[in-house]
């Protein structure tokens, strides 16, 4: 019996989620999107068989909304697609923006004060997301390595504080070495309450910060309850990292990937392969296909 076979023995059978599941919420890097940066076909093949059943589809992402697009279309999702953990909730069918959740200019201002902190300026490159634009301090290698895996184009304005006449959606620093990463998220979330702002990593590399409303798990709830009517045991999600925590813990059936950390690992029900074994695809036809 595999790993994901022994987790699962301890939590129930299959059989009872494949019945009671009507929405399936899967997070993009990680999960549906590996090195490739695209979708496989054996996943693309076990989500269009699970809407073949009535089930919908939807995405729950870091990612900006304009970078999380095609993948939304790939899977042919009439959903609408959460972005930025959930801050950004908009219909591409209808252009409808459902919610939009910003980090106040006071909150952000203090993050880029600290960020520019001569200990971390040169380590850090900043991210402010402001109306679905990136802009940044400039062009780093790093935020380069990014614009092109998202798809995006960076704005290099120089002093951020100049964007602040509109509040940040998402504010991100990005770092090579998570032990820096790691220091900034313990260090800003005993400065920040969790009424404050919303702190998290989505790759190891990236600290995140939103609005205290806003996690994927939120989201997901706003889809599942407020659009179609569903209780979180209809739902089921997949994803494999700590910005997923919220929305596996939220959902009926939460399955982490096999590339998840350990913690997250931790509070899922099942444990699928990883990323670039199709696990999300393993994990589909376990519970919604057979």
């Amino acid at each position: 019996m595999n790993k994901a076979a022994t987790h699962f023995a301890s939590t129930g059978n299959p059989a009872i989620a494949t019945e009671e599941i009507k929405l399936l919420v899967l997070d993009i890097d990680g999960t549906i999107s590996g090195k490739s940066n695209t979708i496989s076909k054996p996943v693309k093949q076990a989500i269009a068989a699970a809407q073949a059943r009535g089930i919908q589809v939807a995405i729950a992402t870091g990612r900006m909304y304009r970078s999380a697009l095609r993948f939304h279309q790939e899977i042919s999702s009439v959903l609408p697609l959460a972005a930025y953990q959930g801050a950004w909730i908009q219909d591409p069918a209808t252009q409808k923006i459902h919610r939009h959740l910003t980090v106040s200019r006071e909150i952000a201002s203090q993050l880029l004060d600290y960020f520019e902190q001569p200990q971390l300026r040169s380590l850090l490159s900043v991210h402010f997301y402001i109306n679905d634009q990136l802009y940044v301090r400039e062009l780093t290698r790093e935020t380069k390595i990014y614009a092109e895996r998202s798809g995006i184009t960076a704005i290099p304005v120089g002093d951020l504080r100049q964007t602040l006449n509109n509040e940040p959606t998402k504010v991100l620093a990005l770092c090579d070495d998570t032990a820096v990463i790691d220091k900034i998220l313990g260090n800003l979330r005993r400065q920040y309450t969790p009424a404050e702002l919303y702190l998290t990593t989505s790759v190891a590399t990236f600290f995140e910060a939103t609005n205290a409303s806003v996690n994927k798990g939120t989201a997901v709830r706003y889809l599942a309850e407020e659009l179609l009517g569903l209780q979180s045991t209809n739902v089921m999600t997949i994803g494999d990292n700590f910005n997923d925590l919220e929305m596996l813990e939220y959902a009926g059936v939460g399955i982490a990937m096999g590339n998840a950390p350990a913690a997250v690992q931790a509070i899922a029900q099942w444990v699928a392969p990883t990323v670039e074994q199709d696990g999300a695809a393993v994990a589909i036809e376990q519970f919604l296909l057979s």
